[in-house]
């Protein structure tokens, strides 16, 4: 027999699903296919004047001022294009402090005055756009009856069509004060300080030839399916996206059986609806795949712009979920969707260059004769270890707490690996000079008829939370379901601190006559000397590991409590001034904001538990003993003796639960404090705490009461029946 009446449709529905065979997908061809839905620089091309593509193609490639005189003739070439293909609205698109992305639509067609319409869509409709800013966060730079703000064109990420309805143009968002009100703005603040800083240091190398220096980000992206029916029937799924209740299932991921295993047939229908999809946005995903959680599975992108790749992450969470839905799932990108089995993460593989100097950051074969690349990976280091404090902040989340740290994810003290040759390389430069350099290799296999495999020069490390993989660094720490901007503001704008100092020291040495190269030497023997405790090739997850990071100095901040106090520091708010990325009133907003955004996630959660324990959980059991009960009463009417084992042992648990569910309905009736920062504390050591006690009892139950009876979907039910 299987569960409650809402449990049992549920379980019947996804069942006849699954042996469903998928739909057949559209035939058109891949490389036709990509960037159709997108007015990008070859559309430009052929719908532009060739002086007012030039314009604009300037812009977009050397970052130079948009001319405001070509507005009104790209704007008549982006509405002709999207009409022809059936749009009929057009949308700036933003990005709130909430993480998610948000739109306004407007449609092209204008009465006439004749009884018919024309379309209208002018360059100053293109530039500027001005939706009410008085229902997002603000953190206190506006209030709410202060509703003006305005969105603004960004020409360097293209618009595009979403379901050739709706022209989207990719717009940042100020209040009317000129201050950013979102994740875009912040970003292209800290971009261009990364170019200015990133242009000194080349200068210095004899390059004279220097396009705009961009950072490149690459972000590998986690997230669960789960059966629309599954999801409808756990509340607690829809109010706040991850389970408050669940017993572990007799098996999860203990072999490893799931990890880049065959690919379900109704999901690789819709992997395949995704990738289209994302094709025609011109969005480069790459990779696809199971990964270790039963029910998860990954997607990820090549590199682009730290700016489109933002933009592209948030139309790859957009597409998911829109695109989950026409296939009988829902997809979860909460980073802890259920306990005991691995969350969900946002690799941002992150980089540095341009179109004349190349990547930063590539090593190349010798990379001990390779100066430019071991500047700016000193800087690097220096970076990470002066601002570590900062990174982990840019994850904070209530939902990332339950992940960093847990065997599935890095710690959440910030370290670097480095990897064997480049550690071995920093190693010899602080013995007084690098010279030499692991070389790589080939794997022999053993095999004849398989092939001699080169070998890289070192291993990866799954456990760090920056590491570096062969010509990027990646940051392992960012969550399943959270914007990349903010983690990228930080990564651009510490480096572009570093790389001033690093510029601003071999300036200074080489005025003293000092040569460039005896220069170099000394300055990264000093930023080993001075930030090498940051680097640590062993194993995060290991206790060894936080007793030796406490003793180098790193900080350990286990909560989003504790790390959002480094947006406050005076460090941060010097830092974030200085490059002109978020001024001291933008800083402070965006600490109030996230700390305001913890307490409403751990609010909703806690309202959440005390619902499903009173009115779902409970009358379970309740009904469940009474059944016993009966059941003894009658058994014992007939002259048997009876074991009352198992009636005590509900009984107890009844008890119990009732007991956990008024102390948190008590927490919950009291205030945490004044001021949203004891709020948030009072959340972090009051009522989680008090969540868990309910769910200790209540998952127990689960293990207790018959199957028939129990209201909620199974984690063995929702993880592995597809």
């Amino acid at each position: 027999m299987i569960g409650s009446t809402l449990r049992q449709q549920a379980v019947s529905s996804v069942i006849a699903r699954s042996s469903a065979r998928p739909s057949e997908t559209n035939g058109t061809s891949v490389d036709k296919l990509y960037g159709s839905s997108v007015f990008s620089l070859a559309v430009m091309k052929s719908h532009l004047p060739k002086d007012v593509f030039r314009s604009v193609k300037q812009t977009i490639e050397t970052g130079a001022q948009l001319d405001p005189a070509v507005a009104d003739v790209v704007a008549s070439a982006m509405k002709e294009w999207a009409i022809a293909k059936g749009a009929t609205h057009y949308a700036h698109v933003f990005y709130p402090l909430t993480g998610a992305t948000a739109e306004k639509h407007d449609s092209f067609l204008v009465p006439d005055g004749e009884g018919g319409a024309l379309t209208e869509f002018s360059g100053k409709a293109l530039i500027q756009g001005e939706p009410d800013a008085s229902s997002f966060p603000s953190g206190g730079i506006r209030a709410t009856f202060e509703a003006r703000g305005y969105t603004a064109w960004d020409v360097t990420s293209p618009a595009y069509l979403l379901d050739n309805t709706t022209l989207c143009i990719p717009t940042a968002f100020v209040s009317w004060t000129g201050e950013a009100l979102d994740k875009k703005t912040p970003l292209l603040r800290s971009m261009q300080a990364l170019n200015k800083q990133a242009a000194r240091v080349l200068k210095l190398f004899g390059h004279t030839n220097i396009s705009q220096v961009v950072s490149y980000c690459g972000p590998e992206q986690e997230y669960f399916l789960v059966d629309r029916e599954f999801y409808l029937a756990r509340p607690d799924l829809v109010a706040a996206g991850r389970t408050l209740f669940g017993a572990k299932p007799p098996k999860g991921q203990e072999f490893e059986d799931q990890y880049f295993g065959v690919i379900p047939e109704r999901v690789i229908a819709f992997m395949v609806e995704v990738e289209r999809e994302l094709f025609k946005l011109g969005i480069p995903v790459k990779t696809r795949h199971n990964e270790v959680a039963p029910a998860q599975f990954e997607i990820a992108p090549l590199f682009e712009s730290s700016n489109l790749a933002s933009d592209h992450q948030q139309l790859i969470m957009i597409t998911l979920r829109r695109i989950a839905e026409r296939h009988g799932f829902v997809c979860l990108l909460h980073e802890k969707p259920f306990a005991g089995v691995n969350g969900s993460g946002k690799h941002v593989n992150f980089s540095f260059g341009n179109s004349t100097q190349g990547n930063m950051l590539d090593p190349g074969a010798t990379p001990h004769e390779n100066a430019q690349f071991l500047v700016f990976c000193g800087a690097v280091i220096r970076a990470v270890h002066k601002h570590s404090a900062l990174l982990r902040a840019s994850v904070a989340s209530a939902s990332n707490d339950h992940r960093l740290g847990a065997n599935e994810a890095p710690p959440a003290i910030m370290s670097i690996f480095l990897g064997e040759q480049l550690a071995d390389v920093f190693d010899q430069i602080k013995a007084g000079g690098a010279k030499s350099s692991k070389a790589a290799g080939k794997l022999e296999i053993g095999v004849d008829t398989l092939p001699k495999l080169p070998k890289d020069a070192g291993d990866r490390n799954r456990t760090s939370p920056f590491a570096f993989t062969g010509n990027r660094f990646e940051f392992r720490a960012v969550g399943g379901g959270q914007s990349i901007s903010g983690p990228l503001v930080v990564l651009n704008t510490i480096c572009a601190e570093a790389i001033d100092y690093v510029a601003t020291e071999l300036e200074s040495a080489l005025a003293q006559g000092k040569k460039l190269n005896a220069a170099i030497q000394d300055l990264l023997a000093k930023i080993v000397n001075e930030h090498g405790a940051v680097v640590f090739n062993g194993d995060g997850y290991s206790a060894e590991w936080h007793a030796e990071a406490e003793k180098r100095g790193l900080p350990n901040l286990k909560t989003t409590v504790e790390a959002l106090g480094a947006l406050e520091s005076p460090e941060a708010v010097k830092l974030f001034d200085k490059y002109n990325v978020l001024s001291p009133r933008e800083l402070h907003s965006r600490y109030e904001i996230y700390l305001e955004q913890y307490v409403k996630a751990i609010n909703v959660e806690h309202k959440a538990v005390i619902k499903l324990a009173k009115t779902w959980i409970l009358p379970a059991a309740v009904r469940y003993a009474g059944e016993i009960a009966d059941s003894l009463g009658k058994i014992k009417a007939l002259g048997v003796a009876v074991d009352t084992g198992s009636l005590e042992q509900v009984s107890k648990l009844v008890g119990e639960l009732k007991s956990a569910t008024s102390t948190l309905e008590s927490l919950s009736a009291h205030e945490g404090g004044h001021g949203v920062l004891a709020e948030a504390k009072y959340c972090r050591d009051k009522i989680l705490p008090a969540m868990l006690a309910v769910r200790s009892v209540a998952d127990q139950l689960e293990g207790v009461v018959a199957d028939d009876l129990w209201p909620l979907p199974t984690y063995q039910e929702m993880l592995f029946v597809r």
